[in-house]
């Protein structure tokens, strides 16, 4: 069962510490867009990093449309590995759906986690009455159009310039195109559907794990009253606006997002 889950998720882990910051990548990443931010913390934490299956070097045998219908197939995952390493107390950083991952982790075993780190966090996306989370269906059909009709050109051409940002700095949308097209369409597809039509806000409420929120500027995918949103329903949060731009600020802005995480611990 151990080498199972080990070489499901490609599980890494490195550094030196008492306690472990487990770092999550979200859409269409991998473990290495953390390279930036992880090694700032190795000499002091246990660092785990990992790929959720369908990314990165994960074992796409262990692909099931039906478990991964929904973000709880992957909370499992994520808590497989916990047991697997005997984690309690862990630091959880997560970025984008990873946010909403750990969150149902951590309500599923809370002993399991210490604090909870989000990265441009959205527990829904649709705007609905009284609530602003960025989309209308229809930009989210378009999405999915644009994706099922040429997913290359829709990740490199578009997508990944849209969620990154930082124009002047094309190196950087490059990077996040490259490990969004080396997932395979049909489960790219998935996830997108899965994220972008979840609604995890009455969940937010029944946390009781103390959570960071961090929200960079000019995030295309979740704008600044998502971030003030969860704030005032996770009971025990801070939100701290840090100076980066884009989605991926553990990318285009490793030392802010640094920063922010060794402040709050």
């Amino acid at each position: 069962m151990k080498t199972s889950i080990l070489k499901r998720n490609n599980v890494n882990v490195q550094g030196q510490g008492n306690q472990t910051l487990i770092f999550a990548h979200g859409f269409g990443a991998d473990q290495t867009v953390w390279r930036h931010v992880a090694c700032a913390f190795e000499s002091n934490y246990r660092i785990v990093l990992f790929d959720y299956v369908g990314a990165g070097k994960s074992d796409l045998t262990a692909y099931s449309r039906s478990r991964y219908s929904s973000l709880y197939g992957y909370a499992e995952d994520l808590l497989d590995l916990c047991a697997e390493l005997n984690l309690t107390q862990s630091i959880f950083v997560g970025h984008s759906v990873s946010a909403m991952i750990g969150l149902l982790a951590s309500l599923i075993e809370p002993e399991r986690f210490s604090r909870l780190i989000f990265i441009g966090a959205s527990p829904r996306y649709l705007n609905d009455v009284g609530y602003y989370g960025g989309f209308e269906q229809s930009d989210l059909d378009a999405i999915y159009a644009a994706m099922s009709a040429n997913y290359e050109a829709w990740a490199c051409g578009f997508f990944a310039s849209l969620l990154m940002g930082n124009p002047d700095r094309p190196s950087l949308a490059r990077e996040f195109a490259n490990t969004l097209v080396a997932v395979r369409p049909d489960i790219a597809l998935a996830l997108a559907r899965t994220i972008f039509q979840s609604d995890y806000r009455a969940e937010l409420l029944r946390l009781t794990v103390p959570t960071l929120i961090v929200q960079s500027s000019n995030d295309k995918a979740v704008p600044p009253e998502v971030g003030e949103y969860m704030a005032s329903k996770i009971p025990k949060s801070q939100l701290v606006n840090i100076n980066a731009e884009g989605h991926l600020p553990h990318l285009s802005a490793p030392d802010e997002v640094v920063r922010a995480i060794s402040a709050y611990l």
